[in-house]
């Protein structure tokens, strides 16, 4: 490979790493928190102990659904639709939601005895979802869904380039000399992007594919219409319905239209208990019902594709219009080959060992990415290049205050949207609002405190203070909620007990960043390396 050549790709991975590397940085680390949604969101939630007789004894389903639909009719008897989320685990409530004209609601029932519970029951928020909100969108709506779309394409772009960069770069996996400045750097970057190059590779791209309809939609258009049905239509398309069958191979045209027998024809054609109920238009000519099974822990399974069944019905005459059954199917379709695209994103498979590797590579992605930017800062600092004349040194002072936003930043923005959950009111109007406003100002006063501080300061200050809050949100849990990780663990609830015991490890390790950053910042420093920041740097 000619050298032109391999200069070229340096100047685009350089160049083209540089000016995604700071989104991608947070963008990822939001995508890494995402993987683990559902237990943030249930210790978000922070919902109260159900009576004790209700822990003891939990009504069936056949139970459940009828006093479920009793109190929607009772609470929103005028709503567009209905959603019944049946208890999966011991300890949860059954949960109503319902979308009217002027919004949506929702109310929570004790299983144990069916009847309605406090509002709110637990605290109203976005939990994980937001992670996931803003590692797709920056909470940007269509301008930053565009955005995000621009950012991992000129990633995937990096990605390549440096893989061509790179002469040595798989043997440098295994060279890692600590101690030694920009060069200990280097070797970080490199064996952070050899250590998770295919997960990278795939991850990205699959995020790219997966919204292809949505950046490409020009085909998508020209088969079928550029109207709102349009994705509609092309879903259906691509996966049309599975006509269902009885016991005895005879087609199923009726049941009773009863919507509590409904669910127990449905649990039989699913072949798994309910789990999510929806009723369109209750009591309104044409309601349908669609009930989706229970998903299976997919940690045994063998299979990366595990989609729910569902089956819908005609909510007034019990006609059995669809079934998705995935037992029930013997080919595949198109729209199959997206579900895989969008699984192996999400880590929807391999249950929670898929999991932590996902989330150990996501925190290895960051860190590739950061040590990028930061290796970028040191080399150019150092070399005192004039590349934009007289803003060269204004230009390079903004890159290492975007360094310290783009990593300490976001992490330090992260852990203040835990404390915003646990310090917002619970009865709070737009609770959720606030908490997500909250996190993107203190991600905008980390990047206004970089600028204001020396670089190596506002290093040292941010992960510090990353670190204590980190250390903190157990007590801060305990003080505001009464409950706190004892709790968690006497009860056997792992999930919201691994969120507190995650932040305390993020603690200790943002502790420990932030003390070689302030000793390696107190060391004497030569003249030509400016303020500090690249020595600062060194030492992490």
């Amino acid at each position: 490979m000619k050298d032109g050549f391999r200069q070229s790709m340096a100047w685009l991975h350089t160049w083209c790493g540089l000016s995604c590397g700071w989104l991608l940085c947070a963008i990822f680390l939001a995508g890494t928190l995402s993987v683990f949604r559902d237990p943030i969101t249930n210790w978000m939630q922070a919902t109260p102990a159900l009576p004790s007789a209700s822990m003891q004894t939990v009504l069936s389903d056949e139970a459940l659904v009828p006093r479920a639909l009793a109190q929607l009719h009772q609470l929103a008897p005028q709503a567009r639709m209905w959603r019944i989320t049946l208890p999966t685990h011991p300890g949860e409530a059954l949960t109503l939601f319902w979308r009217t004209p002027d919004g949506r609601e929702q109310a929570s029932l004790d299983p144990g005895s069916g009847e309605l519970l406090p509002s709110p029951w637990g605290r109203q928020t976005e939990g994980g979802r937001h992670f996931m909100s803003f590692h797709y969108t920056l909470h940007g709506g269509i301008p930053g869904y565009w955005l995000v779309g621009w950012v991992s394409l000129c990633g995937l772009i990096a990605l390549v380039s440096g893989v061509i960069v790179h002469k040595r770069i798989f043997l440098d996996f295994f060279t890692f000399r600590p101690g030694k400045g920009q060069r200990s750097w280097l070797d970080a970057h490199n064996a952070t992007a050899v250590l998770t190059l295919p997960f990278l590779l795939m991850i990205v791209y699959t995020g790219l594919a997966y919204f292809s309809t949505s950046y490409m939609p020009a085909p998508l258009h020209a088969l079928y219409g550029s109207d709102e049905d349009a994705y509609t239509r092309y879903a259906d398309e691509l996966s049309p319905a599975v006509p269902a069958t009885s016991a005895d191979g005879t087609a199923v045209n009726r049941v009773p239209a009863y919507l509590p027998e409904l669910v127990q024809r449905a649990d039989s054609l699913n072949g798994a208990p309910a789990q999510t109920l929806v009723v369109e238009r209750p009591d309104q000519p044409g309601s349908k019902l669609r009930v989706v099974a229970r998903v299976a822990e997919t940690g045994s399974s063998r299979r990366l594709l595990n989609p729910a069944s569902s089956v819908l019905f005609d909510a007034t005459s019990g006609a059995l219009l669809e079934q998705h059954a995935d037992a029930a199917r013997t080919d595949l379709h198109a729209q199959d080959v997206e579900e895989v695209i969008k699984t192996l994103h999400v880590a929807g498979f391999g249950g929670w060992t898929s999991k932590w590797l996902y989330f150990i590579c996501g925190l290895a992605g960051t860190l590739m990415m950061a040590t990028g930017t930061l290796l970028f800062s040191i080399k150019r600092r150092r070399r005192s290049e004039q590349e934009f004349g007289t803003a060269t040194a204004g230009i390079y002072r903004v890159v290492e205050a975007l360094n310290v936003a783009a990593l300490a930043g976001t992490a330090l923005a992260s852990i203040a949207y835990f404390y915003a959950n646990r310090l917002v009111p619970a009865a709070q109007a737009e609770r959720s609002q606030i908490e997500i406003h909250a996190f993107l100002w203190v991600w905008a006063a980390t990047l206004l405190h970089a600028l204001l501080r020396p670089p190596a300061r506002a290093w040292v200050e941010q992960l510090a203070m990353t670190a204590l809050l980190c250390v903190g949100l157990p007590l801060l849990n305990a003080v505001t909620t009464g409950q706190h990780l004892g709790v968690y663990l006497a009860a056997g609830d792992l999930q919201r007990a691994g969120v507190e015991l995650v932040s305390l490890v993020f603690g200790v390790a943002f502790a420990y960043a932030a003390y070689r950053a302030h000793r390696s910042a107190a060391r004497p420093v030569p003249a030509r390396t400016g303020r500090g920041a690249a020595a600062a740097m060194d030492g992490l």
